[in-house]
């Protein structure tokens, strides 16, 4: 079913999406990344000022929705954006207000 330019499949995952970026440390993980291209759980905690569970639960949210990917280097897993247009969509809505 398609209701407007984008079908009703595709709306449901761009709202999944926004639902979980729509938290200031989640959206500070996002500006990082944009930022710093690939970072670790620990570089995240570290620059957040937050426990490293924390992180971690937030990283797991981003990547479960398909904002984030991870890939092991030794005993480390590296996050970065899946798609480089989320920063474009937080500068947009930045520029709202």
């Amino acid at each position: 079913m398609s209701i407007g330019v984008l079908e009703t499949d595709q709306l449901d995952r761009a709202a999944g999406m926004l639902k979980v970026m729509a938290h200031p440390i989640r959206l500070a993980i996002i500006d990082m990344l944009g930022a710093k291209e690939k970072m670790n759980v620990t570089e995240i905690h570290q620059a957040l000022n937050i426990e490293q569970a924390a992180a971690s639960h937030h990283l797991n949210l981003l990547k479960t929705k398909g904002l984030l990917d991870s890939e092991r280097e030794g005993k480390n897993c590296i996050y970065y954006l899946k798609y480089d247009r989320i920063i474009q969509i937080i500068t947009c809505i930045g520029k709202c207000n």
